[in-house]
């Protein structure tokens, strides 16, 4: 299997986050775990890059790095309203042409949209700075309560964590979801993240932060082939269902039944890469109960079938 490139071009000041975000899903080897991605960092000039953190770094690499970058990434721009150097813009627009995968993180949305990357099309930044997004850009259809957005050649995510949802993401659609499932793993990380940004969002008032949904979640995790139903995490919960539902609202976004059938098909996407189970097995075993079921929900969730999916994914493949 060949090596994906990926190349994250950096603008100062540079959010020495965001940058992180995709170097430790892409750039760093982890014991156990075959190395499938190439990580390099690149400038508009070689030489010193000032960051936001208050050091500078070194950059070895010019913007001819990106002529060989099967994926390029925008860790952020902080002078998103400034219009971008016509190098960076030509560069960008170029390694897009010949088919490079081009993500922005955050802020890095405003320099897609500068190249004419997002126009008429679908994008997301940090909620802050969504409104300003689409009113400079009006082409652009700004989706300000979305973690990331991947239209394939083009991706976008919101403000700083966001950004290793989006990474996250990629890889579990260059490798799968187990492959993905062991960095996040490594990471300390959910490998995937139900709901929207605006959860994350200021709100006028809150007397207290709401109790946590993890003890819970953990619980539901381990008994994905029981017949669990919102009833039953109410009742593990010690709550009513509907300050249930509140309460998954608040902290993920996301209704408890919609939570419940995520994990059973990411869970259905790990047994498939790495077992020879049949289809009717998984089924069972991640609690949807027949493989009719586990198809519908799967080609809802992840747009094609389960025997696709193995095809691809599988560790046999």
């Amino acid at each position: 299997m060949s090596v994906h490139r990926v190349v994250a071009l950096v603008l100062p000041p540079q959010s020495t986050f965001e940058l992180a975000c995709a170097a430790e899903v892409f750039g760093v080897s982890r014991p156990g775990l075959p190395a499938r991605y190439d990580f390099e960092v690149c400038a508009e000039r070689r030489g010193s890059v000032s960051t936001l953190a208050g050091y500078h770094m070194a950059v070895d690499q010019g913007l001819s790095a990106l002529a060989a970058a099967d994926t390029v990434v925008i860790p952020g721009w902080q002078h998103s309203g400034q219009p971008a150097p016509p190098a960076v813009i030509d560069a960008l627009r170029q390694a897009h042409r010949r088919g490079a995968r081009v993500v922005a993180i955050c802020s890095g949305a405003f320099l897609l949209a500068q190249a004419g990357l997002l126009d008429h099309r679908r994008a997301t930044t940090h909620w802050r700075m969504a409104a300003e997004l689409a009113d400079r850009f009006p082409d652009v259809q700004v989706e300000p309560d979305t973690l990331y957005i991947d239209l394939g050649d083009v991706a976008t995510s919101a403000g700083s964590a966001a950004g290793i949802d989006l990474c996250l993401h990629l890889v579990r659609a260059d490798h799968g979801a187990a492959y993905a499932a062991q960095i996040a793993r490594h990471m300390i990380m959910p490998p995937h993240r139900e709901g929207g940004q605006l959860q994350y969002a200021t709100h006028a008032s809150t007397d207290r932060l709401p109790d946590s949904l993890a003890p819970v979640l953990d619980w539901a995790a381990e008994r994905l082939h029981e017949p669990l139903t919102v009833d039953d995490l109410a009742a593990r919960a010690r709550v009513s269902t509907r300050t249930l539902a509140r309460r998954f609202a608040d902290q993920l976004g996301v209704s408890p039944g919609r939570w419940l059938l995520r994990q059973r098909v990411t869970a259905a996407q790990a047994l498939l890469e790495e077992s020879d189970l049949p289809v009717e097995t998984i089924a069972t075993r991640v609690g949807l109960s027949s493989a009719t079921n586990l198809r519908r929900h799967f080609h809802s969730m992840v747009h094609t079938t389960p025997a696709t999916y193995r095809r691809s994914f599988g560790r046999h493949r």
